[in-house]
């Protein structure tokens, strides 16, 4: 029972996609503040939209390394060490797939 318990929790990890109680708080990340520059709804604001069409020019590996490296000399700043690389990835995903409006 323990080894199926520990081969459940571990299924996130393995497919990409962070635990329920982290996913909850990364929605709330990129609406609270990703949102504070690309706009609540992330269809632009200060900084430009984050809907599908406006990313289908780049891969969600190059987004996940804006979102880790920012950008130098703009106002977007870097989330290394605020998230991991699978982290952010994953938004880098779902931005491109069209970020969830609430969260799960």
């Amino acid at each position: 029972m323990t080894a199926f318990v520990a081969l459940a929790a571990g299924a996130h990890a393995l497919a990409g996609d962070p635990a329920p109680e982290r996913t909850r708080e990364l929605v709330h990340l990129v609406r609270q503040d990703c949102g504070s520059c690309h706009g609540m709804t992330l269809k632009g604001g200060l900084g430009k939209p984050l809907l599908p069409e406006n990313l289908a020019d780049r891969d969600a590996e190059t987004l996940a390394e804006i979102i880790l490296d920012g950008i130098p000399e703009t106002p977007m700043p870097p989330w290394r060490g605020q998230l991991t690389e699978t982290e952010a990835l994953w938004i880098a995903r779902k931005l491109k797939e069209g970020f969830p409006h609430e969260t799960p």
